[in-house]
């Protein structure tokens, strides 16, 4: 019984059979406007904007700290001119930054390092850069703290080096305070590697970092800023020292690197195109090159080049920022463009090869276009999710793959088959695929050399069209039903492959249980960049204190109340006594209410008051140039009270991202269980963000995937078992991938997001359509069943399994974290789709899969026999639905062929089985039937064909086969190309009476009966129905004398 709910799907098919037809009669058109709309869009490229700003495109559009900054802004604004402090700064700015360590590995307190750690500095400083004609040096350049450039105190060490070296003076760890400049250092803050004795003196250090930093307040001086960090690292790139060694970073660093990604993979498009175009060929061709479709396998991938262009080239146009990832989306639609391709193949040789090209091709269309635009539709709908998610660089790049999607799909549906159109008329007039030139049939080239039988023949003669050697069956399709069907069916391999599964789960939960969270700067750059070597001497020597966080308090309060004083207090305690804060914390309400305290007795200092409180606070604590509390009180508007006011807390020993991002949660938790309106904030938080959402994000866009894709096979495959097996799937696909891409050193980030995305429509692709073949399946047994539909999907499902894997491999080649987090993830829900498609759900669906999406058998109603004449055999069908027939009921591929259902899968239409197919028998066609004739051949067709319609077979105006809205030339040439057939009957003849003890109809292939002469005294086009004998029926009408001649 049919599935009702398949309205959808008919509907589709019929507009797609109708679209076929006409792509048929007009390739030219087909083929020629998507290339001039190709042309057209691929000009956008010219408005191309392309972005590389870290902050905006990995930074969630939704986090926190982006609103943190807003509030700190608004009351302490960064001055570079004149206030700046890189402790208190809300944005990167422009900044130069090394990290220096020794050629020897030794320690840096040695007066020969230290000499050349000088010359550095002073080769920092002394570059310049133009612009506007004019000359700019370090001195207008850098950030200013007074009428200073600001510089690192630690340099100051020089004048005392020479003595640390002799041990004549020691470091004190961890402040301590220079005896020639009375500067103060915090060690732990400039040294990395500190080997610190029991005496709290130093006595090596393995690494010290300086900073530079550029003035950045308007636009002028930012692009002097860049100018400057261009320069700096030129000068880094081409300087050597004989006794340090220099990593640099800057602050234009991680887009440098993100353009050298994009730059770098640009060449591997042709590697791609080469491997593409080689495999497309390859799996196109074979030995009869008249069927061969090895430039319709190029086309496929002409065709998806084009759509992504166009695509690419429309949203230019449209003023999308361009970012480096989306040239990953190019590597990945040329492997669905590819799935595409061998769909519509597969679809047009299970086609009627005698059939006019326009016939051929609308059943193609019927057959395939539903089912790559079921595949395409899934998966521009988990693009267009992602679309949706707070990340920009996930944004930009689904909406372009989206899109991109989207027109390949429709290139492939008008281009491509417009190409498939032109390659039809070559096959139906027998030339070669790849030549042109017309050949031979292998049936016919036996006595031609063994090349020309190799390389040149092919096709079939129209004397003999089932000739065998010229229809031979695939041997892969053979190989996946005969060979790894059976394989699957035995118990032992069933257990076997469930055992395996759940170990795959197993190990697949536990990798989820371990994974890593956040986009880590490192990752953006390539594996061979300079910076590589920065961020691993980073993680190195400065994790023990590695950030100064800004504790701000916004909005007036009465700061001389002991109330709010206390309020303040017990944050900052708290914040401090978290496992991830350390010492060095700077309170100015602290420092202040200790400096009443001591100097109460002496002076008159009452704060007892708000305005006696910012009285004091303003004219006798913060005073003075180099006062940096100054920077860290905001007062009202008129003077008299405080607005804001800063803290410095201190982090320590941050391990990696889960420990930054544990930091950033607890810390902020902190902040919003306080009664004080209170935010904690640092530059890097706004990357830091990701850690905390990408996590919800991911697992809310991937919930929100999966049961919208669930939703749509529902519909385009009307089942609500085929549902429930797709959701599994897709739940376990994903789980696979996030957990084994945890030992593959891949973390959960707005990278591995883009991918994870992607998974969900790539596995709904292999498993609904593997489900619904399984239960559409023509068969009686469980294990039939699966021989079925591995022999319907096991080629295709290997064939787009490796087109996409081969589209993204050259994506390994590329020193890319991104890019190849990209193949990564591709290979492993492909593989994972691959083996839950072939060997997982062919396994569970044999044991738990139900029969409500089969078509029933029918069951006997009486016995005896039953003869009628072929006017009434479509009436007897059609009145006895319930009767049971036989499994091996061979029925022809023109009008009741298999039906894909996404990469070659038959539908509930399908009349018989491959099994049955296999179990028939082919014989010599028969212009007539000869009189004698015995029963050892068929004779078989799909209309009922009376002497009458015979007649009007050479009338086109009458002809009931030729379509009435044809024109007379159309009507002439449809004719001469359609051979009618007529329904497959049984003459019986001698003693070749069929076994009455099993339900029996016997039909078969009949091709070329349209200009039979019909001899009416012979019996002939009988329609039998043989039923088995009832318990307890002693006879049966003879069905030799119930035989009734046609009229």
């Amino acid at each position: 019984m049919k599935c009702s709910f398949d309205i959808v799907d008919r509907v589709l098919a019929a507009g797609f059979n109708r679209l076929g037809g006409i792509i048929a009669r007009h390739p030219g058109y087909f083929i020629i406007v998507p290339i001039l709309l190709c042309a057209v869009f691929i000009t956008g490229f010219q408005q191309l904007q392309y972005e590389s700003d870290p902050e905006y495109l990995f930074a969630p559009t939704n986090g926190q700290a982006g609103y943190d900054r807003d509030i700190i802004e608004s009351l302490f604004p960064v001055n570079y001119t004149t206030k700046f402090h890189p402790l208190r700064i809300t944005r990167a700015g422009r900044f130069g930054r090394v990290i220096i360590v020794t050629q020897d590995g030794g320690s840096l307190l040695r007066k020969v390092v230290w000499d050349e750690i000088d010359l550095l500095d002073q080769l920092v400083k002394n570059i310049t850069v133009t612009f506007d004609e004019d000359e700019y040096g370090w001195e207008k350049l850098c950030a200013t703290w007074g009428d200073q450039c600001w510089t690192d105190t630690i340099l100051g060490i020089k004048e005392i080096i020479a003595e640390v070296e002799q041990s004549e003076t020691h470091l004190v760890y961890p402040v301590m305070l220079n005896p020639v400049t009375f500067e103060t250092y915090i060690l732990p803050m400039f040294f990395g590697g500190l080997d610190v004795n029991e005496n709290s003196t130093v006595d090596s250090a393995a690494a010290l970092q300086l900073h530079y930093f550029i003035r950045a307040q308007d636009r002028k001086q930012d692009i002097r800023g860049i100018m400057w960090e261009e320069a700096f690292h030129e000068l880094l790139e081409k300087t050597e020292f004989k006794y340090i060694r220099v990593s640099r970073f800057s602050s234009k660093t991680l887009e440098y690197e993100l353009e050298e990604n994009t730059n770098f993979v640009v060449p591997y498009f042709a590697v791609t195109y080469f491997i593409m175009i080689t495999f497309a060929v390859i799996t196109c061709a074979e030995f009869d090159w008249v069927r061969a479709k090895p430039l319709i396998g190029l086309c496929g991938v002409i065709s998806a080049t084009m759509g992504t262009s166009a695509s690419f080239g429309l949203l230019c146009y449209l003023g999308l920022d361009f970012i480096g990832i989306n040239l990953a989306a190019p590597f990945l639609m040329l492997g669905i463009g590819m799935d595409d391709t061998f769909v519509v193949l597969a679809a047009w040789r299970r086609t009627v090869k005698l059939k006019s090209v326009p016939e051929r091709l609308s059943k193609t269309y019927e057959e395939s276009a539903v089912s790559i635009t079921i595949t395409s539709f899934t998966n521009v709908i988990s693009f267009f999710i992602g679309a949706i998610t707070p990340f920009p660089s996930v944004r930009i790049f689904s909406i372009y793959s989206g899109l991109a999607v989207c027109f390949t799909y429709l290139w492939h549906i008008t281009f491509f088959g417009g190409c498939l159109a032109l390659a039809g008329y070559a096959e139906e007039k027998n030339h070669h695929s790849v030549w042109g030139v017309k050949v031979q049939p292998k049936s016919k080239s036996e006595k031609k050399n063994v090349l020309y039988r190799i390389f040149m023949s092919g096709g079939i003669s129209p004397d003999d069209p089932d000739n065998p050697k010229d229809n031979k069956e695939n041997a892969a399709m053979v190989f996946f039903r005969d060979v790894l069907a059976p394989l699957l069916n035995r118990p032992a391999m069933k257990v076997s492959v469930i055992v395996i599964f759940l170990v795959y789960l197993g190990g697949a939960i536990f990798g989820v249980t371990q994974l890593n969270e956040g986009l880590e700067k490192h990752r953006l750059a390539k594996y061979d960049s300079y910076s590589i070597e920065f961020y691993d001497l980073e993680n190195r020597f400065f994790r023990e204190y590695p950030y100064k966080l800004q504790l701000v308090i916004a909005g007036e309060m009465e700061y001389s109340s002991p109330k709010v004083q206390e309020e303040i207090e017990n944050l900052i305690l708290r914040i401090e006594n978290s496992t991830f804060v350390g010492g060095f914390s700077d309170s100015w309400l602290r420092s202040f209410l200790g400096y009443i305290d001591r100097n109460k007795d002496y002076l008159d200092l009452d704060v007892s008051t708000e305005e006696k409180f910012v009285k004091i606070l303003k004219e006798h604590y913060l005073t003075g140039s180099n006062n940096e509390f100054a920077l860290d009180v905001a007062f009202t508007e008129n003077g008299g009270g405080i607005k804001g006011s800063r803290f410095l807390i201190q982090t320590v020993d941050l391990a990696g991202s889960n420990d930054e991002k544990d930091m950033v949660a607890e810390l902020r938790r902190f902040c919003a269980e306080s009664n004080l309106n209170a935010t904690i904030y640092h530059p890097y938080f706004v990357f830091f963000d990701q850690f905390l959402v990408v996590r919800s994000t991911s697992i809310q866009t991937i919930l929100v995937a999966g049961a919208i894709m669930t939703v749509i096979s529902l519909i385009f495959i009307p089942n609500p078992f085929c549902a429930l097996w797709v959701a599994l799937a897709i739940v376990s696909i994903e789980t696979g991938v996030v957990g084994y891409m945890t030992w593959w050193d891949v973390s959960l980030d707005s990278i591995s997001m883009i991918n994870l995305i992607m998974c969900i429509g790539f596995s709904v692709d292999f498993s609904a359509h593997i489900s619904y073949a399984f239960m559409s399946a023509n068969v009686e047994t469980s294990a039939e069943r699966v021989q079925e539909c591995l022999h319907s999907l096991g080629l295709p499902i290997v064939q787009g399994a490796f087109s996409t894997i081969l589209g993204v491999i050259a994506l390994t080649f590329a020193p890319s974290y991104i890019f190849v987090t990209f193949f990564k993830t591709i290979l492993l829900v492909i593989s994972f789709g691959f083996l839950h498609g072939l060997f997982l759900l062919p396994v569970l669906l044999s044991l738990f899969g139900p029969d409500s999406c089969s078509k029933k058998k029918n069951e006997p109603v009486e016995s005896g026999v039953q003869v009628n004449s072929i006017e009434s055999n479509s009436k007897l069908e059609k009145n006895n639905e319930d009767i049971k027939r036989p499994p091996a009921i061979l029925l022809e591929k023109d009008e009741r062929s298999e039906k894909d259902l996404g990469i070659g899968t038959s539908s509930e239409k399908s009349s018989e089985s491959s099994l049955s197919k296999k179990s028939g028998e082919k014989v010599k066609n028969y212009d007539s039937i000869p009189p004698d004739y015995n029963n050892e051949g068929y004779v078989s067709d799909e209309d009922c064909w009376s002497e009458s319609r015979w007649k009007n077979w050479n009338n086109i105006e009458a002809n009931p086969r030729i379509p009435s809205q044809m024109g007379i030339r159309q009507k002439r040439r449809y004719r001469s190309s359609y051979h009618p057939k007529i329904e497959r009957t049984e003459v019986l003849r001698g003693s070749n009476t069929p076994d009455l003890r099993e339900p029996q109809r016997f039909i078969g292939p009949v091709d070329s009966w349209a200009s039979t002469s019909f001899n009416r005294s012979e019996p002939l086009l009988l329609s039998l129905n043989f039923y088995p004998l009832r318990s307890g029926q002693k006879s049966v009408t003879d069905p030799i004398s119930s035989m009734q001649e046609t009229s």
